[in-house]
């Protein structure tokens, strides 16, 4: 009986933590929105392979966040055909192994690329581009600083 009530209560523990995980991380992408310069960002793990959190549905098609992961390690695909979020065509900025910026007419997005993590912010006409990627790399340096 105690091995069946240990299974449970380390099952318990598991959902309880990853419950909280998930709550951590969509307060991210909400503390990103809050400081009025981000209208949109989601957090996906570093491999694309999923969404860990979004805001205001801050979602990527397949293609569009492999393309971006592969931006990382070889931008000139970004460099030749630009960066496609929500079916938006982005003139790439800047792309290097951490950080990979896009513009768009007024608006723009930020992808830095953490441990675990890729986030991803987009900003609105009227936001400074320099405002904007402060903010995502502030939060993406916290997120390295704790083994994110």
């Amino acid at each position: 009986m105690t091995n069946i009530i240990s299974l449970y209560e380390l099952k318990f523990v598991d959902i309880v933590v990853f419950i909280m995980s998930w709550q951590v991380k969509i307060a991210y992408t909400d503390n990103l929105i809050s400081t009025g310069k981000i209208d949109k960002a989601a957090i996906y793990s570093n491999q694309g392979d999923s969404l860990w959190a979004q805001s205001n549905n801050f979602q990527l098609a397949g293609p569009e966040i492999n393309e971006l992961i592969q931006g990382f390690t070889n931008p000139v695909n970004l460099q030749s055909n630009g960066l496609h979020l929500q079916g938006v065509k982005f003139f790439l900025i800047r792309a290097d192994d951490r950080s990979i910026y896009g513009k768009h007419a007024e608006e723009g997005v930020v992808a830095v690329k953490t441990k675990q993590t890729v986030l991803i912010g987009h900003y609105p006409a009227g936001v400074q581009a320099g405002e904007a990627t402060t903010i995502v790399e502030k939060l993406a340096d916290y997120l390295i600083s704790v083994g994110y």
